[in-house]
């Protein structure tokens, strides 16, 4: 008797088009009842479709990225007669175009004909369960790993996301396959974001829960998204949060807004930060610096970037050699710089190059916040509204003062604990007398 029938997906439970993420098999392969064929992902679970009985694979009729359900049909399975005339037939595709070489490239299972993968070598050193557990592989594969006592926590996976499919395994197993990612990790120990492997962002369909609107993000906000989750896992993040006392200083800019005001010139309370903030760095210059592999890059420039808030999302313009620009010409520069960023006419050059960055919430609100470092930077100065507070020096006596909340993100790589306290400190005294910038 022959047979030839089509694989469908089992019941997957309340499941529907989950995601194909790696095929087991190709076309010509000899498969037992209950071996894995193919690898489903949804945001809950990864689950592998089994053989249901023996046979000879003769059609993939799916690939890497199809979506299925159940009763989604996988592939063609002939058995008894027609399984024999099938092994000894060349094998003709009749997947998809394309889908057997996306299969190929995946992970094509390796067939009963194929000699079994050599006994673990030294590269399969006793399995770390703590990484074993961790790793980001299918049920296949995991069974695969215990077989050949391959450690999963030492294997670079190369399928989507990072995935540790059943050829790596194999390979690792005979003494070849990729590096792990923490070794990867180790040797770039100025950032760049590789080796972390994450798992895949939950996919929830949000509409079983209630109505609900889809916007795209806007290009600036895609860009500004990769760039800060970089910066923020990569970079090892620190706050320090202390208050300046900008009682005088306001009273200052008032005064000089009066006489500025025929030249069209109004200067808010950032242009006074931008000077302090580079007489402090002049103090402390491992604040205006960047890794560069295991070396610190110390600048002897004063590039200055200041967050701008756009309709289309966060960006950040440089007030280049703020050190050689007074308060008025850094405040008439910026006032240029926030103007392009909201028509979007800001140039890539014109956010470049900076050294340090002052995040301001302005008049908005809040107290304190993490702002994240701009990398390569190594520090940035968040400033929220400022507050009237009764301050005393004896206990005895208040007076209300003007303060202005400081939180100042550091990169721990460089820069340790006194030395931003010191930071904040000496930024802090000289927004209370800004004739300190001039010792």
């Amino acid at each position: 008797m022959s047979q030839t029938i089509d694989i469908p997906v089992p019941d997957i439970g309340d499941f529907t088009d989950v995601p194909v993420i790696e095929i087991f098999v190709k076309v010509g392969d000899t498969v037992k009842a209950e071996d894995p064929l193919i690898s489903l992902e949804s945001d809950k679970a990864t689950m592998d479709v089994p053989s249901p009985q023996a046979g000879v694979v003769t059609a993939i009729r799916v690939k890497v990225g199809d979506k299925l359900s159940q009763g989604s049909i996988v592939l063609t399975l002939a058995s008894g007669d027609a399984a024999t005339a099938s092994a000894t037939a060349p094998a003709a595709p009749t997947a998809q175009p394309g889908a057997a070489a996306a299969t190929a490239a995946t992970s094509p299972a390796a067939s009963v004909a194929e000699p079994a993968p050599a006994a673990p070598t030294s590269a399969s050193a006793a399995i770390d369960e703590a990484a074993f557990a961790l790793a980001y592989a299918g049920p296949a594969v995991r069974k695969l790993a215990r077989e050949l006592a391959v450690n999963l926590g030492k294997i670079q996976g190369t399928g989507q996301h990072g995935r540790i499919v059943r050829t790596d395994v194999e390979r690792f197993a005979k003494g070849g396959g990729a590096a792990a990612p923490a070794a990867k990790a180790a040797s770039a120990p100025s950032g760049g974001g590789g080796g972390l492997d994450l798992l895949p962002w939950p996919k929830v369909d949000f509409a079983k829960f209630g109505p609900v609107e889809r916007k795209e993000l806007s290009r600036i906000k895609k860009i500004s998204a990769a760039n800060l989750h970089r910066n923020w896992v990569v970079i090892p993040h620190v706050t320090t949060h202390d208050e300046a006392d900008i009682t005088d200083l306001e009273q200052f800019r008032v005064q000089m807004n009066k006489e500025l005001e025929k030249s069209g010139v109004k200067v808010s309370m950032l242009p006074f930060m931008i000077k302090a903030a580079v007489a402090t760095l002049k103090k402390f210059p491992e604040f205006n610096a960047s890794l560069d592999g295991d070396a610190l890059v110390l600048k002897n420039y004063y590039h200055i970037g200041f967050a701008a808030d756009t309709p289309n999302g966060l960006m950040v313009p440089v007030i280049r050699d703020a050190d050689k620009k007074t308060v008025p010409e850094i405040t008439k520069e910026m006032g240029e710089l926030a103007k392009l960023a909201r028509d979007g006419k800001l140039k890539p050059d014109q956010m470049q190059g900076g050294t340090f960055t002052i995040s301001s919430l302005g008049g908005i609100g809040g107290i304190y916040f993490t702002p994240i470092i701009n990398a390569p930077e190594v520090a940035i100065m968040g400033v929220c509204k400022s507050y009237w507070k009764q301050h005393s020096s004896d206990g005895k006596t208040y007076t209300s003062r003007l303060t202005l909340p400081l939180s100042l993100s550091w990169d721990h790589r460089v820069i340790d604990g006194a030395a931003a306290a010191r930071f904040n400190v000496h930024f802090a005294n000289l927004l209370a007398d800004m004739r300190r910038v001039l010792f």
